[in-house]
């Protein structure tokens, strides 16, 4: 009984933790810059805890702090604004097709 309700717990835990982190695939179409690091372009897991946002491709691994805002409506497709930094394009945010949700980067 007492490895039962441990095994239980156990996987409630794991359940929680898994559930909390939200996890996306983004398209860099163009080098970016995110929270002073360069990334090339190409296809990133991007995951979202709160308000932290990480970009990862492999071992290369970016976080950033972002504030999550929601719209009213669901976005089509995910898109990504950026901003002209001294020649670099810096991505100021990212709107997650199929979700009403927006994260804006610091």
């Amino acid at each position: 009984m007492t490895k039962t309700v441990m095994f239980f717990v156990l996987f409630l835990t794991v359940a929680l933790v898994c559930a909390s982190a939200a996890t996306y695939q983004v398209t860099l179409f163009q080098a970016s810059t995110v929270a002073g690091h360069e990334l090339k372009a190409g296809d990133y897991k991007l995951t979202v805890d709160n308000d932290k946002a990480t970009i990862a491709k492999g071992k290369e691994k970016v976080e950033a702090t972002v504030k999550v805002e929601t719209s009213d409506t669901k976005y089509s497709a995910t898109s990504i604004r950026y901003a002209d930094d001294n020649g670099k394009m810096k991505v100021q945010e990212i709107r997650l097709g199929g979700t009403t949700t927006k994260l804006v980067f610091n």
